[in-house]
């Protein structure tokens, strides 16, 4: 490559894919240069409503996006379950795969995909976008601290939006046959992964689904919750859904310490993120308040938490393909546990809301 950017197709031209198709272009180290569809007019239409320059190629096939020699990585934003196929033929053409969540329909398929980035010396990550903005790192720092917040004892994180009829009809979110998990493998995956992050990516003892999972008529779950304990006093709770007003919330509460923001999943503003921190907290004279009052850190970004994990991402690929470095195998192992936990809550919900183990 010799500093020459990582070259990045597309197979899809899901909503999403408009938002990371960006992200590319403001990285500094990526370059978009294919776009693939089942058919040539919808890649077409998507690369001209997206304003892609005439020297990105239009494929009618995904196929023809992996065959292109000059692709060195690919986007896979298709529904979950033609996740397997398609992650699994871009590691055999040893294109590097940045992968939409959730990312597979349970974690037998994920190791099916991670197996075949291995053998072929690929890297892997999934597109958590929020674990890349800057402000996600000052909160660990937080966390860390054994002074200011402690041992960690609970997280409790919430994503949920409504968006309405025409999505809970058509949607491919909401279809048995294409992405099964419905709001658990969607908006859930992002709480399950701060429930994780907080605990440094422990994987809990024992999950147990909330009562009155709500299903679409197909059998989709539309909401849900679920409780994650680790037998160390340490829990954590999680709601998400189709059903509700826009909520992007992670509580966590330490012996010493306590964070909370409001919009994780996607910050209110790209250029700059908030939370809240406080330490030693009390209740003021009389109860009328308490002291000391949480504080506010304002993050500042150069790019979008977007960019930014495309950055990151293409930096991994270029010191692979340059230095001959060994792909990072940390988003991989965050992957998984991820998904191991997303298994554990669909089966807690499978038994009538029993507590279930999480595998390894």
């Amino acid at each position: 490559m010799s500093g020459k950017p990582v070259r990045f197709g597309i197979l899809g031209c899901a909503n999403i894919a408009r938002k990371v198709s960006r992200a590319i272009n403001l990285a500094p180290n990526a370059a978009l240069i294919a776009i693939g569809s089942r058919s040539i007019d919808t890649a077409t239409r998507f690369a001209s409503e997206n304003g892609f320059p005439a020297s990105v190629k239009v494929y009618g096939s995904y196929e023809a996006v992996l065959n292109d020699p000059d692709v060195d990585a690919v986007y896979v934003p298709l529904p979950t379950s033609l996740h397997l196929k398609w992650a699994v033929s871009a590691a055999d053409k040893k294109k590097h795969l940045l992968l939409e969540k959730p990312v597979a329909l349970d974690a037998s398929e994920l190791d099916v995909i991670l197996k075949a980035c291995e053998r072929n010396g690929v890297q892997y990550m999934d597109a958590t976008m929020w674990m890349h903005h800057p402000r996600t790192a000052q909160m660990k720092d937080f966390l860390s601290d054994p002074q200011r917040f402690g041992q960690l004892k609970s997280v409790h994180s919430i994503f949920c939006y409504n968006p309405g009829p025409n999505f809970l009809a058509n949607d491919i979110r909401v279809k048995p046959d294409l992405d099964a998990l419905g709001s658990l493998g969607d908006a859930g995956w992002y709480c399950i992964r701060a429930s994780l992050w907080a605990a440094d990516y422990c994987l809990p003892e024992k999950v147990t689904a909330l009562p009155d999972a709500e299903f679409n008529e197909s059998g989709v779950i539309v909401s849900c919750g679920a409780s994650l304990s680790w037998g160390d006093g340490k829990i954590a709770t999680f709601y998400c859904s189709f059903l509700t007003n826009l909520t992007m919330d992670i509580t966590c509460a330490g012996t010493n310490g306590y964070l909370r923001l409001h919009d994780f999943v996607i910050p209110f503003q790209e250029n700059v993120a908030s939370f809240y921190d406080v330490s030693s907290s009390r209740f003021a004279t009389l109860a009328i308040g308490i002291e000391p009052i949480p504080s506010e850190h304002k993050v500042a970004t150069d790019l979008p938490q977007e960019a930014l994990m495309v950055r990151e991402f293409a930096r991994l690929v270029a010191s692979i393909e340059e230095n001959g470095s060994e792909p990072e195998k940390k988003w991989a192992i965050i992957s998984r546990k991820t998904q191991l936990v997303v298994d554990a809550v669909k089966a807690s919900i499978n038994r009538g809301y029993e507590p279930v183990g999480v595998g390894s």
